[in-house]
């Protein structure tokens, strides 16, 4: 965690009335849901919407739907976002976590196996043909 969130997290143990952290911490509080947060991804990784799309092998427009918000998505085509926009394990958990999902949990054989992906770049099939020779459920079917 960053400086700031660590700073937060101490300061909400010691704060005995939580609307008065709320109020003095507002500017520091995010306020993202996951499309905004998607598009901060693509503008700080300089990726298109499309290319991305079309590297996590997502359906196009339900894809689409994941970045307008109008869809609410499992977890595993969250990671083929992430896959796809070749982010890092702490990006990945955030955008799960903006997609109101758990972040990867290296105990977890399947998570590991997509943590070792993503710090190595590998693409969404070569992260399925990982999985399947684990005996794992793959990314996506």
């Amino acid at each position: 965690m960053g400086v700031i969130t660590d700073k937060l997290g101490a300061d909400l143990k010691q704060q005995k009335d939580l609307h008065t952290f709320l109020e003095n911490n507002k500017d520091k509080l995010l306020d993202m849901n996951l499309p905004k947060y998607l598009d901060e991804l693509l503008a700080q990784k300089k990726l298109t919407k499309s290319d991305v799309i079309k590297k996590s092998g997502l359906p196009v427009t339900y894809a689409y739907k994941i970045f307008s918000g109008q869809k609410h998505t499992a977890r595993n085509r969250i990671l083929a976002l992430a896959i796809a926009m070749q982010l890092s394990i702490d990006e990945t958990n955030h955008l799960l976590n903006h997609a109101e999902h758990s972040s990867l949990y290296p105990r977890n054989p399947w998570d590991t196996i997509i943590m070792y992906a993503l710090q190595r770049h590998l693409s969404v099939i070569e992260t399925n043909i990982l999985l399947t020779d684990a005996k794992a459920s793959p990314l996506l079917e």
